[in-house]
């Protein structure tokens, strides 16, 4: 174990600590792996350049002085290769992406996607955020539980149309698939403090109909789409995040689950989801990974939260 930064202390049944995701991206250009950290909402978003294997705390800067909503995320936005940060800001109420800037010592670059005060998504404890080509143009659009904004062709352009949509309850990440394998975006969403995950297949670009995926387990306050069993279809990873608010929400103090939802398409428009548990005691927390760690091509999973840090291996 290597520290980063210096460490504090905390107890998980009562508090935080102060991280909700990071983010590895070599950010100046050096061949080196940097760490972006967005610590608890309305708290900067600050970087940390990796020293190269010299010792000590590695050099922290700020991204930007506020960091809101519950589910930062880091996506290509672009379509360029490059993931950028994107979440909301406060006290403006406003949504926006981050670029790398010229000057490293200052402040990221900010894109307005909506303009405040208090746009849509971007109150302190905002739950939902997502990023996917919704209309199928080519470009990718974000997403909250309220609607979305549709990507223009200039995407540092401020102030994105936004098409109102219901997309259910306060939910983590909205991930954009074609469920159903009819030639359009679909939206899944999990229940980010009760039970639910659902999926919301599009029937206009403002109108969603709601499918249930499973009620069985709560506080789903993570979910990644990812081909578990290499069928060519995209699965649901999620589990629980433990304590969430200290075992006070449905279900809190449940076991700490870890689970995939296969995905199948045994006919034309017809879907069916399988749920395959992995782990009974460790969960998801606010941010986790799914990648084929030890180079096997099956793609494994990686946890950090009040239950430990883990990696399972899929055999």
């Amino acid at each position: 174990m290597h520290e980063l930064r210096a460490v504090g202390t905390y107890d998980g049944t009562k508090g935080y600590s102060n991280c909700f995701t990071n983010f590895a991206q070599d950010v100046n250009g050096d061949g080196w792996v940097d760490s972006i950290v967005v610590g608890l909402p309305n708290g900067p978003c600050l970087w940390y350049e990796n020293p190269k294997n010299k010792p000590g705390h590695w050099k922290e800067r700020m991204v930007a002085k506020s960091a809101c909503n519950e589910t930062p995320i880091f996506f290509d936005l672009l379509g360029n290769g490059q993931l950028v940060p994107i979440f909301a800001v406060r006290p403006q109420g406003l949504m926006a992406w981050f670029g790398v800037p010229r000057d490293l010592e200052g402040l990221w670059d900010m894109h307005v996607i909506a303009a405040g005060p208090d746009a849509p998504g971007t109150k302190m404890y905002s739950h939902g955020l997502g990023a996917g080509d919704v209309n199928g143009d080519g470009r990718n659009d974000i997403l909250i539980k309220e609607g979305w904004w549709e990507g223009p062709q200039d995407r540092k352009k401020a102030d994105w149309k936004f098409h109102p949509a219901n997309l259910g309850e306060d939910c983590a990440n909205l991930l954009v698939y074609d469920v159903d394998n009819d030639g359009d975006s679909d939206v899944i969403t999990s229940s980010a403090h009760r039970y639910g995950i659902w999926w919301f297949e599009q029937l206009d670009d403002s109108k969603f109909e709601q499918h249930l995926i499973t009620k069985e387990y709560s506080q789903t306050h993570a979910i990644i789409l990812a081909d578990m069993n290499r069928d060519g279809i995209k699965d649901l990873v999620t589990g629980k995040r433990h304590l969430a608010h200290q075992g006070n929400d449905p279900g809190g103090k449940d076991p700490a689950m870890l689970y995939w939802i296969e995905l199948r398409r045994p006919q034309t428009g017809k879907v069916e989801f399988t749920t395959h548990v992995i782990d009974d005691d460790s969960g998801v927390g606010t941010q986790f990974e799914v990648v084929d760690m030890n180079n096997d091509e099956k793609l494994d999973i990686v946890t950090s939260n009040k239950k430990g840090v883990r990696v399972f291996l899929q055999k």
